[in-house]
């Protein structure tokens, strides 16, 4: 088997759930895909213009989570803890069929879809993956928040910050190898509010699916969830999964190093659309036999997830 090689399902794979900001049950199941097809969602729900390509260009909105729509403003939300874990476990052509227009939320982590896609069940083809390998520094900054993108040997390192005024969040910081890093507590991190932001996030008709069991709550000194934290920095662990998940809407993986503070899914989807706005700032590079290290592409998250 050729590590380098593009992946995909080996057989179909299925979800059930509730959506986080909607509220209303969907269906979901992931199936093969040809080579170079890349990641499609496909409402099936919809009998036509149902198809939707999570790419940058495509997102239509970034409010607490990302959202494609198509030309015909068919759409499908908060799909980044799935394509974080799409990304994770080098899944380059799926099929994604949905019957409503939310991803299931699941725990609020990407643990439950690394889970069951397990690296057994994904099919290694025989065409090479292609990287995208980023050339200049690119910056975004809005108001006090910033994120940017700057070349990178042969890693994707992330490094994020978070500042809140909540004692239990305040000012927290991680920086990640995602090639090379156990991503264990990143990938199982939770979606997270606090409590006196409720009432004005469901005024705004989002979290109709929210609850304890699909997100923390952090009220004052306190976690609300029976649970507690999965790990101390599971704040700023998530908003990394996040920033992994959106930056798959570029439809490759990346070599790069990534600097975000007080950033979410507007930040990333900015910088993605600086960055290729410019041909001078990225090449596209086709992966060949082993003039890579296996570790830039493969990586056993099953071992790091159990």
């Amino acid at each position: 088997m050729n590590l380098l090689n593009q992946k995909t399902l080996g057989s179909p794979i299925s979800f059930n759930g509730i959506g986080l900001h909607s509220g209303k049950p969907a269906n979901l199941t992931i199936k093969p895909s040809d080579p170079d097809t890349g990641i499609i969602f496909k409402r099936v729900d919809l009998k036509s213009d149902n198809l939707i390509y999570p790419n940058f260009e495509n997102v239509s909105n970034t409010s607490l989570n990302t959202t494609i729509s198509n030309d015909n403003g068919v759409k499908v939300s908060t799909i980044e803890h799935l394509m974080g874990a799409l990304f994770c476990l080098g899944v380059d052509n799926a099929l994604i069929e949905i019957d409503n227009e939310e991803v299931p939320i699941l725990d609020g982590s990407a643990k439950n879809f690394i889970e069951k896609i397990s690296l057994d069940k994904l099919k290694t083809t025989n065409k090479p993956i292609k990287i995208i390998k980023i050339n200049n520094k690119v910056e975004f900054n809005h108001g006090d928040r910033f994120i940017s993108i700057e070349p990178s040997k042969l890693s994707l390192d992330i490094e994020f910050e978070l500042k809140y005024k909540n004692n239990i969040i305040g000012n927290q910081k991680n920086k990640i190898n995602v090639y090379a890093d156990d991503l264990k507590e990143v990938l199982n991190s939770r979606t997270f509010c606090l409590y006196e932001d409720i009432e004005m996030i469901k005024k705004n008709g989002l979290a109709k699916g929210g609850s304890l069991d699909n997100a923390i709550v952090v009220k004052d000194d306190c976690v609300l969830n029976d649970d507690g934290l999965r790990n101390p920095k599971e704040f700023v662990n998530h908003k990394i999964l996040d920033c992994i998940g959106d930056l798959y809407t570029c439809g490759y993986r990346l070599i790069a190093n990534i600097k975000c503070s007080q950033g979410g899914h507007y930040l990333t989807n900015q910088i993605l659309r600086k960055v290729f706005s410019d041909k001078k700032n990225f090449s596209i590079i086709e992966i060949q036999e082993k003039n890579l290290p296996h570790t830039l592409i493969y990586r056993n998250f099953f071992k790091a997830i159990a």
